[in-house]
């Protein structure tokens, strides 16, 4: 598309001025950093020095085309460090032989109990099957899902996740069962973002000019 200003010639599309692959790098530096956070957020050990890593420093170190195998993750749980978690980049389409090199390669080489694969493209369903084997937990997410820490939005509530003794408790304060909180679904994006499981319960504070909580038990 082109556009006119003030009658003289046309313009070229401001696309045109775009550096692809400066483009590249800022979607990967955006993702890899939301990334972190979301690990650090579900009480992973983040260095929060990578977490504060500039552009231009994320640039020198992994170029203006990430090599994504570099831009890998891997993570143990604060409170339980054998709760190991891997996150990997995928630049394009996943086939099945994908995945199954990511099989080898992190598995032969550490013991991990969950892995978050994030992605360009898609995921081709022989691919998916493959994932279906793993002997743990494997989460997908798009990289348009990372560009923005859904949980730093000024219209979403801050959700608090609890623990099985803060969820023993609010059961017995009101004298119900798990499947009488009001439920949310393993799809919505907090649910996703904090990797819940089905049976654990958040607290949602909303903030305005009635401020209220609730409670939601993950389905």
């Amino acid at each position: 598309m082109e556009v006119k200003e003030n009658g003289t010639a046309p313009l070229p599309c401001l696309s045109k001025y775009v550096d692809p692959s400066s483009e590249e790098s800022h979607r990967y530096y955006l993702a890899r950093r939301n990334a972190l956070v979301m690990l650090r957020d579900r009480g992973y050990d983040v260095s929060s020095e990578d977490i504060s890593l500039s552009l231009d420093d994320f640039r020198n170190v992994y170029g203006e085309r990430p090599d994504v195998d570099r831009l890998r993750i891997s993570a143990k749980h604060i409170s339980d460090p054998s709760k190991k978690v891997k996150i990997v980049f995928f630049s394009g389409m996943v086939k099945v032989n994908a995945i199954r090199s990511i099989a080898a390669d992190v598995l032969s080489q550490e013991t991990i109990t969950g892995l978050i694969i994030i992605l360009q493209s898609h995921v081709t369903n022989q691919a998916l099957k493959a994932i279906e084997l793993f002997p743990f937990k494997v989460e997908i997410f798009q990289i348009t899902d990372l560009l923005v820490n859904i949980t730093e939005h000024i219209l979403k509530p801050e959700h608090r996740v609890l623990d099985d003794k803060q969820k023993k408790r609010l059961l017995k304060k009101f004298s119900i069962e798990e499947k009488q909180l009001p439920r949310v679904s393993k799809k919505d994006a907090i649910v996703r973002y904090y990797g819940l499981e089905k049976g654990q319960v958040v607290k949602v504070n909303y903030r305005g000019e009635l401020t209220h909580v609730a409670y939601r038990c993950v389905w």
